[in-house]
């Protein structure tokens, strides 16, 4: 598997497996056929209320624990968020049944952001988890906390698709040495993406699906992707991205997809600031 170095050494898989929206009685049977298809890189969160059940498929896989990469995600923490985010992270550890994280990320930026940076920051030294990061942070907020910290986020887990490309985003994180990885790699089927007509035309030409030629584009540019499938045959085919290349002009064919704006939601909407930081978990 390729792999990408963080900026603390630390190796991880290019290609994942995300577990989003996967109900949690169907996770653990789709972990498992992940993990037999061959992923080693497995994505999570506190939110999306399955954690237990990636646990439970690790720990009958087999698979040694130094060949996982495993990633969990911390909800929105308020004052006190140190206490609150290592309490956080216990639960989580706990319910994957691990001893340490590969990577823990701070969901939102919202809350209390510097309090938990900083206990995650604790944890990261403490050896509880090998690298820390971010999701959803927008440039100027993922530059302030570098800015202000002593630890640069690892990795910034962002909506990145051929329709929301995050060029630039991806250009401020090389500078300061912060991985750019996908979510909603297939933009969860919007415009149409499994049936584009230029996406489908390159696929024709390398013998590949969509699917694939959309994570070859991500891996191409050095982007992590986690795609996410409860079936086996497309968790196989999602696999199989590493024997084509696209060409410079099917790479830059696919950058005029561009559209510069989410398809999801906007983080600088007040709206969404105040239905996510209202959120709260149980547990």
């Amino acid at each position: 598997m390729q792999t990408v170095t963080l900026n603390n050494g630390v190796e991880m898989p290019i290609l994942g497996f995300g577990v989003f929206q996967i109900p949690a009685d169907e996770t653990e049977q789709a972990v498992t056929e992940a993990l037999a298809a061959g992923y080693r890189l497995l994505d999570t969160a506190a939110a999306y209320q399955n954690e237990e059940a990636v646990g439970r498929a690790i720990k009958n896989s087999g698979v040694p624990r130094e060949e996982l990469f495993v990633t969990t995600k911390l909800w929105v923490e308020d004052a006190p968020a140190q206490e609150n985010t290592k309490r956080a992270f216990e639960t989580s550890l706990n319910k994957l049944g691990l001893d340490y994280l590969d990577l823990y990320l701070m969901h939102q930026p919202y809350g209390d952001v510097y309090g938990q940076w900083r206990a995650m920051e604790e944890l990261n030294r403490e050896g509880r988890t090998k690298a820390i990061g971010v999701a959803n942070f927008y440039p100027d907020r993922l530059l302030d906390l570098i800015i202000n910290n002593e630890i640069t986020p690892a990795v910034n887990q962002i909506e990145t698709h051929p329709f929301f490309q995050r060029v630039a985003d991806q250009e401020l994180m090389r500078e300061h040495g912060v991985q750019l990885q996908s979510w909603g790699g297939f933009a969860e089927g919007k415009n149409d993406i499994f049936t584009h007509p230029l996406l489908s035309e390159i696929g024709t030409k390398h013998g590949k699906s969509v699917a694939q030629v959309v994570l070859r584009w991500l891996t191409q540019r050095d982007v992590v992707a986690i795609p996410k499938s409860v079936r086996p045959d497309r968790m196989a085919e999602n696999f199989d991205i590493f024997d084509f290349e696209l060409t410079d002009g099917q790479m830059s064919a696919i950058a005029t997809l561009e559209t510069g704006a989410s398809l999801f939601f906007d983080h600088h909407d007040p709206a969404m600031v105040q239905w996510l930081s209202s959120r709260r978990l149980d547990g």
